[in-house]
């Protein structure tokens, strides 16, 4: 069985990678301290160009609905997040595997805008290792 630090070799940077070049020239990125997540905002007018780039590489799709009988992976970012409210999303890569990564979809309150968070999650990673990935994880984004 593949190890977290395989897992994100191969599968997340995999992801990772192709995920950044998609949004090259689309978003801009800053870093989000507060959720350790790379956090982008654009106009509902973009909303389904950027939905279909997150479809094409995190083909799992959650909502409020839904999220409660997701994977506990997908489960333990939820709670990180303050669990979805209708109208928001959490897209991921499998979440049946031991690391994935993940982006949340939050439509702001005023209608005109969305915010999305991309970041990863690791079913077990020590101290070192969290922030190991989450330099690791900063490169992809030029962050």
């Amino acid at each position: 069985m593949p190890t977290v630090a395989d897992l994100t070799k191969s599968d997340i940077e995999k992801v990772g990678r192709e995920l950044s070049s998609a949004f090259q020239g689309v978003l801009s990125w800053k870093w989000d301290k507060r959720f350790e997540t790379f956090l982008a905002e654009f106009p509902v007018d973009d909303k389904d160009k950027i939905r279909e780039i997150l479809e094409r590489h995190l083909s799992h799709i959650f909502n409020s609905s839904t999220v409660g009988n997701a994977p506990m992976l997908v489960r333990k970012i939820d709670d990180r997040f303050g669990s979805l409210w209708p109208g928001q999303l959490l897209f991921t890569s499998d979440p049946n595997r031991d690391a994935l990564l993940f982006c949340t979809w939050w439509p702001w309150g005023d209608g005109k805008s969305i915010s999305i968070r991309i970041g990863s999650e690791y079913k077990d990673l020590g101290d070192s290792e969290h922030v190991e990935k989450i330099q690791f994880f900063k490169g992809w984004f030029g962050v």
